[in-house]
């Protein structure tokens, strides 16, 4: 059995300034198409966040029903799994699924009322199964404990530890016997999983408020021959174990994400146990680069930066050295990429490069700040932090401190009789 593991396409993403990916996303898909018939992929798999928000523009929805439509004349294709990401909807990923699965297309867009929907046998409908698939989406908070009043962050984060682990014990309880057949075992999973070889969460937004749960390897039974994970953008292993992995994003998500390959993870089964695992490298068709220095050295590098082999214009983040009134930056910077006749196009900046910039690590979304849970968060303590971030005399904070507490105090309209 021949199994493509891939993830976080996040369809429909519009990049700085509204810049829409939506080029890039049609390409890999085409790509993809080729490479399932090229390589004899039975079963694609796609580990959550196939679009960027729970909302996805028509565009990227027409784009994935239309990868989905053409996938069905695949002479070896014969079944797909896709289960929801963080960024995705459920309802929105649902909504389709019943008519999907006509075309052998299973979507688990969130945990299912029915628990054993999450277990899949494929090829759908024959009379030997030659996978089982434990097709975990996005396990929230709610799916997996329930809320004690009064416990502290720590606890928390234990018990949704404890809480993904047991779900995924539960699903594999529920296939172990198909294992014990001869029957390869493959799982799903859209989390952060500790002990990653170079991890990269700063490039994805947190998954809870407050410290992230992580999970480690040690959370996956023994049952599971392969672990297809989402989430984080790098293509990476967990905990050393050759068969739990992260495929990556098929295109760079962010300018964190430029140094990142862009892959999808081929795997052979063979019986239980680990399958054989390649990882086919996705074309870029768009670079996305950074210029750093100052003005003259960064219009330099944009008068000298080569985009042959690439469909598309690169797309840059500038950041130039202060000195120079801001104006005279801004427009120099401008005529400069303009000049390249569609090689680049700035998208990010120009702004200041901060001091010691190029010698530390750069993202675009920093990783947030350990803080206090959703449930401790009071609407005063909300309105504290809020001035906290603006430059106020005492007196005037204090004014504002005391007039929201008035209109805290006032009756709640929904209240009065």
């Amino acid at each position: 059995m021949r199994v493509l593991h891939t993830a976080d396409w996040h369809l429909g993403q519009r990049f700085q300034h509204g810049h829409e990916r939506l080029a890039e996303h049609r390409c890999f898909l085409d790509w993809l198409l080729v490479t399932i018939e090229e390589e004899c992929v039975e079963v694609l798999v796609v580990a959550g966040d196939v679009f960027d928000s729970g909302n996805p523009p028509a565009a990227a929805r027409r784009l994935y029903y239309q990868f989905l439509a053409r996938l069905r004349d695949s002479a070896t294709c014969h079944d797909v799994v896709i289960v929801g990401g963080n960024h995705d909807s459920a309802d929105t990923l649902n909504a389709s699924a019943t008519l999907l699965k006509a075309l052998r297309v299973h979507v688990v867009g969130g945990v299912p009322a029915q628990f054993d929907d999450q277990c899949l046998l494929l090829p759908h409908g024959a009379a030997t199964p030659r996978l089982a698939v434990a097709a975990v989406p996005f396990l929230r908070d709610a799916d997996v404990r329930y809320l004690v009043p009064g416990e502290s962050a720590e606890e928390r984060e234990t018990r949704l530890r404890d809480g993904i682990a047991a779900h995924y014990h539960r699903v594999a309880d529920l296939l172990s016997d198909y294992r014990a057949q001869g029957i390869p075992v493959l799982a799903t999973g859209h989390l952060f999983a500790a002990g990653c070889g170079d991890n990269d969460a700063s490039t994805e937004r947190p998954l809870s408020i407050g410290s992230l749960g992580q999970i480690t390897a040690d959370a996956f039974p023994a049952d599971f021959d392969y672990v297809a994970l989402g989430h984080l953008h790098r293509p990476q292993v967990v905990g050393q174990r050759a068969h739990i992995r992260y495929s990556g994003s098929p295109i760079p998500l962010s300018f964190s994400e430029t140094d990142h390959p862009q892959q999808v993870l081929l795997l052979t089964f063979d019986g239980p146990g680990c399958p054989q695992i390649l990882a086919l490298d996705v074309p870029c068709e768009r670079r996305l680069v950074r210029f750093r220095g100052s003005l003259d050295e960064v219009i330099e590098q944009l008068q000298q930066y080569n985009n042959a082999d690439y469909q598309h214009e690169a797309w840059a983040d500038v950041a130039v050295l202060p000195g120079l009134p801001w104006s005279e930056v801004q427009d120099r910077v401008r005529e400069a990429w303009q000049a390249t006749e569609g090689r680049v196009r700035v998208v990010a900046g120009p702004r200041p490069l901060r001091p010691l910039e190029n010698e530390m690590p750069e993202t675009v979304h920093e990783e947030a700040p350990e803080g206090p849970h959703l449930e401790e968060l009071s609407p005063r303590l909300v309105f504290e932090q809020l001035l906290d971030t603006q430059v106020l005399e005492p007196e005037a904070r204090q004014q504002l401190l005391d007039t929201f507490g008035q209109l805290l105090a006032l009756p709640r309209a929904d209240a009065v009789a």
